[in-house]
């Protein structure tokens, strides 16, 4: 493999990913033994870890707070202990839950690490760490919206908090988090939204479930009640040593000479119930601080580096199915594993308040069990053992899922449509002796997706478009004297609009766009140890906008290591709600 791309993870955790990262030296420095919060805007100046991505919104109520973390350190892989009670001064119902926490690595020589909370064997945070620099102890907060797990919080849960961490005489740095929950009452200004009644946890007790191939799952076995009408499954896939960098795999024949990672650069989340296929979730190409060259992600970090989103697969199709009174199996599986994946979902099911039993079932699904990507390798190897050329890999997926459900209030159908695409394109140039190493990726993963919902008369459609494109371009040049040129630049964006009408009527359109675009040269030693920090810049934006005239739009830019510039506020119209 590429010395960049090379994983160096042991005990499952989260490594740097190359020699030289592995070998790059910090000095030990005193160790603060607390959270270090940060101001809520992104400082100019500061090294802190940055984003664009805005924080959650919140009612006009006072909200109750309830503490689940308070400067727990993190330091092995035991993880912190979580006990919650329900607020008493705000009993419910809420009209938001928002997750907060943050968190401070010490500075010194600290991985990137995973990061996850779970309440009750559900997960209510997921993310990674900053790495810290020797004069660098990074600070960064985190929010989340967890309304949509109100069942959860309405009884007392255990649960953990895990930051698997080593800390030792090489590797220093120690995590230290805080986080707490906030309760906000409902009021006429901002009443309680429909939430759903049962939360179902698709994990390992108080963690994620280990992927390392195809076949392997994380299962749930379901027992619910007969009265379900809607049903949605919140999916997080996360690669993790062989396959951190799965964007830059290749055909596991070819994957030697290209000094990269096997079973191809495609990689796709699948759903089934009870063994039948049952919806498709794409993988996103998240890139930790560590990744490739951590100088690239300090201080503006990649797409949802520190926060991962889940993804939301919509089960109402099979929504009847589950509510026959029988048991049933949900299981996640990740296509292409190659050791390995983590994954963890939340099944948030919607039951009929006007009726203890209804009937339905699936009239018909189109969605094959697995997909059948298609790979075209173009290489050719020299007389000097260069191996140029192309790799690339598609898949294309087009189905569509049809449920009913007899209801207190009538019979509802649902057909989820949905077309899946993937492709990456990859071109290399590379000799394992003389160098250059060149590796450049342009990937597309996109869904385009229709929900048709017919209540009685009345006919609802939901489209969406989610993209996930991807560019990426590393060089790797081998100097006169022996030392080495690390050129790495990427472009990563997330991209989602969403449009509603009701019997023919649009009544709602929204659109997000976020990206993040980053580009660093380092000098590396014959050993590849770090002989200078990197010398780059990096930019993020983050604009979100939709026909009620909500607008959010954020842009940070950087250089070597420090924030230069914060915009907020361009491109809204405050006059002009469509866009």
């Amino acid at each position: 493999m590429h010395k960049a791309l090379s994983p160096s993870r042991v005990d499952g955790v989260l490594p740097s990913v190359s020699k030289f990262l592995l070998l790059a030296s910090l000095a030990l420095c005193t160790a603060s033994a607390q959270v270090v919060p940060v101001p809520p805007t992104p400082q100019v100046g500061s090294s802190n870890p940055a984003t664009a991505e805005p924080l959650v919104s919140r009612p006009p109520t006072k909200p109750c707070v309830v503490s689940l973390l308070s400067n727990a350190a993190f330091e092995n892989f035991n993880g912190a202990p979580l006990t919650y009670a329900p607020p008493a001064a705000c009993p419910g119902p809420w009209a938001k839950v928002v997750l907060t926490a943050d968190f401070t690595v010490t500075a010194g020589r600290q991985f990137d690490r995973s990061a996850w909370f779970y309440l009750g064997d559900t997960n209510i945070f997921y993310g990674t760490t900053a790495e810290p620099r020797a004069a660098l102890s990074p600070s960064w907060h985190i929010e989340r919206d967890v309304t949509d797990l109100t069942a959860l919080f309405k009884s007392p849960q255990t649960g953990l908090a895990s930051i698997g961490n080593i800390v030792n005489s090489t590797y220093t740095g120690i995590i230290y988090a805080s986080a707490a929950l906030e309760f906000y009452p409902a009021s006429w200004q901002a009443p309680a939204p429909v939430t759903p009644d049962i939360v179902v946890p698709v994990s390992s007790g108080n963690g994620p479930v280990t992927l390392n191939t195809t076949t392997d799952q994380a299962t749930a076995t379901l027992n619910l009640p007969r009265n379900v009408e809607k049903v949605y499954l919140d999916v997080i896939s996360q690669s993790q040593i062989g396959d951190e960098f799965w964007y830059l795999c290749v055909p596991s024949a070819v994957a030697g000479e290209l000094e990269t990672c096997g079973n191809t650069a495609f990689r796709e989340t699948e759903i089934s119930i009870d063994g039948k296929p049952a919806g498709v979730a794409p993988v996103y190409p998240w890139i930790y601080t560590g990744g490739l060259d951590p100088y690239l992600w300090e201080p503006i970090t990649g797409v949802q580096t520190l926060d991962f989103k889940p993804y939301r697969v919509d089960l109402t199709p099979f929504a009847g199915l589950l509510a026959d009174g029988s048991t049933h199996t949900v299981a996640v599986s990740v296509y292409n594993a190659n050791g390995y994946f983590l994954s963890t979902a939340n099944m948030l099911v919607y039951t009929d308040h006007g009726s203890k039993e209804v009937s339905g079932g699936v009239l018909s699904n189109t969605l094959t069990a697995a997909p059948n990507p298609e790979v075209v390798q173009n290489l050719s190897t020299d007389s000097s053992g260069t191996t140029t050329g192309t790799v690339n890999v598609g898949s294309n997926r087009t189905f569509s899922i049809t449920g009913y459900v007899n209801t207190s209030h009538g019979r509802v159908e649902t057909t989820v449509a949905q077309k899946v695409n993937f492709l990456s394109a990859q071109t290399f140039n590379v000799n394992p002796v003389t160098q250059p190493e060149i590796q450049n990726l342009v990937q597309t993963s996109t869904v385009d997706s229709e929900t048709t919902t017919r209540d009685s008369f009345l006919i609802e459609k939901t489209t969406r478009h989610i993209s996930f494109p991807l560019t990426l371009d590393y060089t790797l040049i081998n100097n006169p004297d022996g030392t080495f040129t690390q050129t790495v630049s990427v472009d990563q964006r997330n991209l989602h609009t969403e449009a509603k009408s009701l019997d023919g009527f649009s009544y709602f359109h929204s659109n997000t766009q976020e990206q993040v675009a980053s580009k660093d040269t380092i000098q590396l030693s014959s050993g590849f140890s770090i002989l200078a920090p990197g010398v780059g810049t990096s930019s993020a934006s983050y604009r979100s906008n939709d026909s009620l005239g909500d607008c959010y739009s954020r842009s940070l830019t950087a250089a070597n290591q420090k924030l230069t510039s914060v915009t907020d506020g361009k491109g809204c119209h405050d006059h002009n709600p469509w866009f």
